[in-house]
């Protein structure tokens, strides 16, 4: 590790630091309150982790940093030191990975911490409560076994949700919908529904003053069916509902719902695309307030900035188009999945974006492709305007949602036996500029 880079990680100060307890961050919607960042800089890799398959990112609190990912048939949940990379401790479950559509299983769904706890939800339905200090169990059960088995393409993918002593997570068999104690993993509550869990993840939700959780359910099922639930986690019910999937049985739905004030936006990526809902002050019931069908996320979840929805359609790499919604009038203001050119290891690339995520960071997007290029771009309503452009690695399937804390960019690369974990520094901006 280079003397100047290491220094530079340790001298990010305290109060620009932020943890990245959740993959959608903080307050559950992709964006960060870190400033400062020198958008026309490219970020400096410090360190890089070996790893297993993995289409999740890292969770980040403090020094901390917990991950999940596929090792020697194992499901590996790995805790590192945020400065060097170097593991704290390991947590191991042995777990029989499958294939469908030539897809092999990996982790999809993230680990949450929640004070000195870590939640992790394996593939195979094991949920289990670590100790975030050094690793040990605290409880722990199997949702298959105890719930029935819920039916996946490839495995399970959504992540639980802390609320307040509650963990909440999609069982998708019976109960559809469970509260379990935090603490101790006993049920609490479970709400039945006929739909099954997807891979989007619940997030909490204020509706007309009422704390709501919204679960995006829907995954495979013959007849299709799927939509959200809105549930009332104090009384373990769910309240009301709005069928939101497509038609065609090989489909899911996978991006999580974005809140916007009293509103909330759904997309999913093979039938009727996007959908802003709205809901009435009485009972909660969702209506339509516009539809976009040409927004049709496959599972990355869009972001809120400056009034505009931002986030990529598409079901396919070559596909793949970031696109800016106007979230007043439910108009598309612009789409782009022109190919960029980047330079990498002394050679020039044309890439696509393809089905990419966004986070909002610092009043910009910052985008992360799938085939591991970054760009900063301006939340501008006329146009795909790019203001850094730089490529981290070159490697197809880069789609977990990148984890940002302390300026460190956390991406993980899915490449065989060489797959990895890296840890990138964000440039900041020098302070007082012209002084």
């Amino acid at each position: 590790m280079k003397r100047g880079i290491w220094w530079m990680v340790i001298a990010v100060p305290t109060a620009f630091a932020a943890d990245w307890p959740r993959f959608l961050g903080p307050n559950h919607d992709a964006r960060s309150t870190e400033v400062g960042f020198a958008a026309d800089r490219a970020p400096q890799r410090v360190w890089s982790y070996p790893r297993g398959r993995s289409h999740t990112a890292p969770v980040v609190v403090g020094e901390r940093a917990v991950l999940v990912h596929l090792s020697n048939g194992e499901e590996t949940v790995d805790c590192l030191d945020v400065a060097t990379g170097n593991r704290f401790w390991r947590q191991a479950t042995p777990v029989r990975a499958g294939q469908n559509y030539g897809i092999d299983d990996a982790p999809r769904s993230s680990p949450v911490i929640d004070g000195d706890l870590v939640f992790v939800l394996g593939m195979a339905g094991d949920l289990r409560c670590l100790r975030l200090g050094d690793g040990t169990v605290v409880w722990q059960k199997n949702l298959d076994q105890e719930y029935g088995k819920a039916p996946f393409f490839f495995a399970r993918g959504s992540c639980p949700l802390v609320w307040k002593d509650q963990l909440i997570v999609n069982v998708g068999s019976r109960p559809c919908v469970a509260g379990f104690d935090k603490r101790t993993g006993n049920l609490l509550w479970g709400a039945d529904h006929a739909w099954n869990a997807s891979y989007a993840s619940p997030v909490p939700a204020m509706l007309h003053g009422r704390e709501r959780v919204l679960v995006f359910a829907g995954g495979m099922s013959d007849p299709p069916n799927g939509g959200l639930l809105v549930v009332d986690p104090a009384q373990g019910r769910i309240e009301s509902e709005f069928p939101w999937r497509a038609t065609n049985f090989a489909s899911v739905n996978a991006a999580s719902p974005v809140v916007v004030g009293n509103e909330v936006f759904l997309t999913e990526g093979y039938g009727p695309g996007g959908v802003l809902l709205q809901f009435s002050p009485e009972d909660l019931r969702p209506s339509v307030r516009w539809e976009a069908p040409g927004f049709s996320a496959q599972f990355s979840t869009p972001v809120v900035s400056e009034g505009l929805l931002f986030g990529f359609s598409g079901a396919s790499e070559s596909r793949g188009e970031l696109v800016c919604q106007e979230i007043a009038s439910g108009q598309e203001r612009w789409r782009d999945g022109n190919p960029l050119e980047v330079e990498f290891e002394g050679r020039k690339l044309r890439v696509l974006l393809g089905r990419g995520s966004v986070l909002a960071v610092d009043g910009k997007l910052l985008v992360l492709g799938e085939q591991g290029t970054l760009a900063w771009v301006a939340p501008d309503p006329g146009g795909m305007k790019i203001l850094g452009l730089s490529q981290l690695i070159y490697h197809p399937e880069t789609w977990g949602v990148p984890a940002l804390s302390g300026g460190r960019l956390f991406v993980g690369e899915n490449d065989g036996e060489n797959s990895r974990l890296h840890c990138y520094v964000l440039p900041r901006q020098a302070a007082n500029p012209g002084r």
